[in-house]
């Protein structure tokens, strides 16, 4: 797997559709907040520097980006808007840290959490075999509404990404979208974003921009088209959250039963990404799996169990109960409808 330069993870943007204190890409799906999921699967590719650019609440955002990856380098996004804007924001501050930096550079966002370090590796791989100066990742959806479209030539060539706001009828038409996660050769992004203005419907200073600036330079632009959609997803409220979360569970409950765990019925079985569950252990209906609880081999828990950051030793017992922060040993059975652990609940 080729080892990016940079990976920056814009973490800017308002959110303020989610109706809540908190910011968007700080809401958990899986038991992760959306840009930890981002951030994780940056790191993932082992890049030389991991970047976050903050904006909009930007002491919550970046406190939660420094728990979980204290290495990452936070950079501000001045009040200039647009994706296009706070790239810049992100090389600058990794140029002044780092010296002026080369190679391959992925962009992507804090509110894509099934976003996989896989696709991003592959992203890299088509950038750098094909000698694009700009890579980005597209899907096809049967409603594109809202996104940037993909233009190609007569030749299949990508030419430009049109957003929603500015596109004609036939341009509107078309179905393949851009996912909004780039590779980008690291001089040719800063010499473009150099030259961008924000001649658009928003007056926002777009990333999109930069891969038109390709041909006219003598570069080439590329596409690496993304069968499962889902790892595009972005999030911008509660109900693409509940939607998210729901399809993320569902690919955690499998992979779990295909590592040798017998779940009843996946449907109403939550598991969150850190949970660690050993084989042979049988998970029953209506059962919550939170944290980073870790649960051994021959185990039967539930039905309607809460284990949250829990410790369960081998072929344990945890029927209808809330076991909280705390230790169930090996060959043990939790009386039904205990509390044990957590916060004083008196």
């Amino acid at each position: 797997m080729t080892r990016p330069a940079a990976v920056i993870v814009l973490a800017a943007g308002q959110g303020t559709r989610m109706r809540s204190d908190l910011p968007k890409v700080v809401h958990p799906v899986a038991g992760l907040s959306m840009i930890g999921h981002a951030l994780r699967a940056g790191a993932g590719l082992n890049p030389g520097r991991l970047v976050a650019v903050v904006r909009h609440q930007r002491d919550l955002v970046a406190a939660e980006i420094s728990r979980v990856a204290p290495d990452a380098l936070i950079a501000d996004q001045d009040e200039i808007p647009g994706t296009g804007r706070a790239v810049l924001c992100g090389l600058t501050a990794l140029d002044a840290a780092e010296g002026p930096v080369h190679g391959t550079l992925l962009v992507t966002y804090g509110d894509v959490p099934m976003l996989s370090t896989g696709t991003l590796a592959a992203l890299v791989d088509a950038h750098e075999s094909q000698g694009n100066a700009v890579t980005v990742l597209t899907s096809r959806v049967d409603d594109p509404t809202g996104y940037g479209r993909i233009i190609r030539d007569a030749t299949g060539v990508v030419t430009a990404i049109v957003e929603q706001r500015d596109a004609t009828a036939e341009q509107a038409a078309i179905t393949e979208i851009n996912a909004g996660i780039y590779a980008f050769d690291a001089d040719f992004l800063r010499d473009a974003l150099a030259s961008v203005g924000s001649d658009n419907d928003q007056g926002e200073v777009y990333l999109t921009d930069v891969l038109a600036a390709a041909a006219p330079v003598g570069r080439s632009a590329g596409a690496l088209e993304l069968a499962d959609a889902w790892q595009c997803q972005g999030c911008n409220d509660r109900a693409q959250l509940a939607e998210l979360g729901a399809e993320l569970n569902r690919r955690i409950c499998l992979a779990h039963m295909r590592a040798g765990v017998t779940i009843v019925d996946p449907s109403s079985t939550w598991i969150d990404v850190d949970v660690v569950i050993g084989a042979d252990t049988t998970i029953l209906p209506g059962t919550c799996l939170r944290g980073t609880t870790t649960i051994g081999s021959g185990c039967e828990i539930g039905p309607a169990a809460t284990l949250k950051a829990a410790q369960v030793g081998d072929r344990a017992t945890i029927p209808t109960a809330w076991v909280e922060d705390a230790v169930v040993p090996t060959d043990t059975m939790v009386p039904p409808f205990s509390v044990i652990g957590g916060a004083d609940r008196s």
